[in-house]
């Protein structure tokens, strides 16, 4: 066990090394003195409380229940997260003090009016108008604070277009609202800021998130890490391939590109360097399969929430219609690192380093048992809120069934406040989307969008899906998984819904490409904190992790052309030949760009299998068959080549 004992020690410190704060500014926390955080940590409590007590009692009114989760996520960021990046977070400033008061002071008016908000709709006084423009600035400025700019410039401009909307020409042009009318549709009635995307924050995201960090402090993340190096630790490439499955696997209960990357990272990336791997190879490999953890279920990114919010579906079913995309985008990376293993000679580690699968089953296996029930609940029709509840509940009891797996009972409990800073900065970013999808509704512009794009395009679905892509990719770079698909959904989708293309498939495919941001360059947090972790250049390993995902550049073109990949009108009969031929087509695109195949590849052989891949990804039987027949006949000759010219070449794994 040498390498693996070794490494486990250095996680922690790896970990503390690592400057995420210049890549994620949702963990650029302040640094609180023994008194204030001891208060910060009673407030957290508190907030966990209250969202715990109306999940179980379901007596909170949802407007009160918006209202009151705003009012502990924004007075929560100005207490937590520094003015600037330069600010000093040693101290606490008395204006973020008076600030956050002066917000809770607001959001009680709100609360205690919100009956009388209710029935004095379109005819609200000075004193509301007030209130809710005073609000609206004090979270776009939090939002600034703790997800960064180009969100707040984004709904800022969604705001503008509220005013200027008879100046401008085709399409975008809108016959324009006053001040006091966009103010009041954004903060005092639920299509805007406390609209669904806070709706779903306050209920199903907190649930999940709090799970997570139940999970969590069960050791949940260490048993996926050991399970995967035995599953896959010995094989070619077995570190990298280590960190797919674990990444995957953490993926279950994490929807962070960024903290998945550096959770795993910190031991998978330095393991991979120990065997030979390029530092770029290695960050790369860790990112890309970090990222792909929002869109495995069950739990997926926070975003996919708001997915089944927003096109109607239960989230039960939303995993099903996930699932096969999910797996072929992790095959694609698992075929990637195979091929790039073979082609470099980077072999596994010995079997004697790595820990044995069924002691590890037989001694913490009954930690995954919170997972599975609350997949079991959800397939049995409870709700959400109840699955998350019962999972919850699960978490705090299994670890205490066998004694090499307890833990102290204050370590679970203090999965609370962890919970509730996390959704702080998730909520913060919900806000502020909801005043981009309030501007949106008050204007119409997504259907105006929808309509504009549609004759841009000329009614051809693959230059519309090409936009869309595009559209997704820019505005998710930078952009919090939430955010990301509010915006990219809100201005991309009606594109591919005028097109033809299911509602559930146009919301899958713009939630995808901004996943990706995250891994795609100039903007890709996820490639940024695996090269923190293996001192990488960051471009190079954001432009590796970009060829090692490429699957992600392709699944969404195949479930948008054919649904039925995702059963939308099919079955999981109809489904899974797509799902072979298109393993079949990663693995010819996979040896095309890694250059390895049987064996070392020349050019020529790389771009036939690259079109007999593309082929194959085509769900066309025509075009499967071709591409099938291209990929045979490249391996049949590049084999005769291989045996009559180098005869003794190893092709053992």
């Amino acid at each position: 066990m040498g390498l693996i004992s070794y490494l486990k020690k250095q996680n922690q410190t790896i970990t503390e090394d690592i400057d995420l704060d210049a890549i994620d500014r949702e963990s650029r926390y302040k640094t609180l003195s023994p008194k204030g955080d001891f208060a910060l940590t009673i407030v957290l409590y508190l907030f966990s409380a209250f969202q715990l007590y109306a999940s179980i009692s379901n007596m909170v009114p949802q407007q009160v229940l918006r209202y009151t989760h705003l009012g502990f996520a924004i007075s929560l960021a100005y207490i937590m997260y520094p003015a600037t990046k330069n600010a000093d977070r040693r101290k606490m400033s008395p204006l973020d003090l008076i600030t956050a008061s002066i917000f809770v002071l607001l959001i009680c008016y709100l609360v205690l009016n919100y009956k009388g908000l209710q029935m004095r709709a379109g005819a609200y006084t000075f004193t509301d108008t007030i209130v809710a423009g005073i609000c609206i600035v004090l979270v776009l400025i939090a939002c600034w604070r703790v997800v960064g700019a180009p969100i707040v410039i984004i709904a800022s401009v969604f705001i503008l277009y509220g005013f200027v909307g008879p100046y401008l020409p085709g399409f975008l042009r809108h016959r324009g609202y006053s001040l006091k009318r966009v103010i009041t549709h954004l903060m005092l009635t639920t299509e805007g800021i406390i609209g669904n995307p806070i709706g779903v924050c306050s209920t199903f995201m907190f649930l999940f998130i709090l799970f997570g960090s139940f999970l969590e402090k069960t050791g949940v993340g260490q048993f996926f890490i050991d399970a995967s190096n035995a599953a896959a630790g010995w094989a070619s490439g077995g570190p990298a391939k280590v960190a797919v499955l674990a990444s995957a696997l953490e993926g279950t209960v994490s929807g962070s590109s960024v903290s998945n990357t550096v959770g795993s990272g910190s031991f998978t990336i330095p393991m991979m360097k120990s065997l030979g791997y390029k530092p770029e190879f290695a960050a790369a490999v860790e990112a890309a399969a970090s990222t792909g953890g929002q869109i495995m279920p069950p739990v997926m990114g926070s975003a996919a929430f708001l997915i089944a919010d927003s096109v109607g579906v239960p989230y039960s079913q939303l995993m099903k219609h996930a699932l096969i995309p999910a797996l072929l985008y992790f095959v694609g990376i698992w075929i990637m690192i195979h091929f790039e293993a073979k082609k470099n000679n980077l072999r596994g580690l010995p079997r004697e380093q790595l820990p044995r699968i069924w002691p590890l089953i037989r001694d913490r296996g009954h930690l995954v048992l919170p997972l599975v029930s609350i997949i079991y609940f959800m397939m049995e029709g409870f709700t959400v809120t109840r699955s998350a509840l019962w999972g919850i509940c699960c978490a705090c009891l299994i670890p205490f069934l066998r004694k090499s797996t307890r833990v102290p009972v204050k370590h679970i409990i203090s999965a609370l406040p962890q919970a509730a800073k996390s959704v702080s900065s998730v909520a913060t970013a919900c806000a502020t989307a909801g005043i981009i999808v309030g501007m949106v509704t008050l204007t119409g512009l997504g259907q105006r969008i929808g309509a504009g794009m549609f004759e841009f395009v000329g009614g051809h679905v693959i230059l519309g899906l090409m936009v869309a892509m595009l559209t997704s990719l820019i505005l998710g770079m930078g952009v919090s998984t939430t955010s990301n698909y509010i915006i990219t959904s809100t201005v991309a989708a009606p594109i591919l819904i005028k097109l033809g293309i299911p509602l559930l498939a146009s919301h899958m495919f713009c939630f995808y490409f901004g996943i990706i941001a995250d891994i795609t360059p100039p903007v890709a947090l996820a490639a940024y904190a695996g090269s923190a972790i293996a001192k990488s250049n960051p471009f190079k390993t954001a432009l590796t992790a970009s060829k090692l995902a490429i699957g992600a550049f392709i699944i969404p073109y195949m479930f948008a052309l054919n649904p039925k990949m995702i059963m939308i009108g099919g079955t999981w009969l109809e489904a899974m030949p797509m799902l072979f031929t298109a393993i079949g087509g990663m693995i010819g695109i996979s040896g095309g760009l890694i250059g390895y195949f049987n064996g070392p590849m020349k050019p020529i052989w790389r771009v036939l299998l690259i079109i007999g891949g593309l082929g194959l990804i085509d769900p066309n039987p025509t075009t499967d068959i071709v591409g099938a027949a291209i990929i045979i006949l490249v391996f049949a000759i590049h084999k005769f080549f291989i045996n009559k010219h180098q005869p003794k070449l190893a092709t053992s794994d």
